[in-house]
């Protein structure tokens, strides 16, 4: 498959906030690196993330474009809240095997009226 239509499945997952599913699309080493913190590497560790996230906030993310190069993918989105970002999706025998992401995470938590960080 080629990369839109990977991030295609990646959208549908991740807008059913099942991490299970959005996780199986990940290979068992992926590493996910939102640029707020940490990397998360692996499958398992990579479903914990999205099941706790899914959990504590409203997601929804909305196709802007999607881009594709060889093996890689960009995705600009947006939410009904009016939030933007943008993923960048390395894929290798049809999984993701990286994955970076960027958006304004202030914004965020206080689009979803969760506890801000303590300076």
């Amino acid at each position: 498959m080629k990369p839109r239509e990977l991030i295609l499945q990646w959208v549908d997952a991740f807008n059913s906030t099942d991490a299970k599913k959005i996780a199986a699309l990940y290979d068992s080493n992926a590493i996910n690196h939102q640029v707020y913190t940490d990397p998360v590497v692996g499958r398992d560790q990579i479903e914990k993330m999205f099941s706790s996230e899914f959990a504590s906030a409203t997601m929804v993310c909305i196709i802007e474009n999607i881009f594709e190069e060889g093996n890689w993918g960009i995705l600009e989105w947006k939410d009904p809240l009016g939030l933007r970002g943008c993923g960048f999706f390395q894929f290798d025998n049809n999984l993701i095997v990286f994955q970076r992401g960027y958006f304004d995470r202030l914004s965020f938590l206080r689009q979803q009226k969760l506890p801000l960080p303590k300076e």
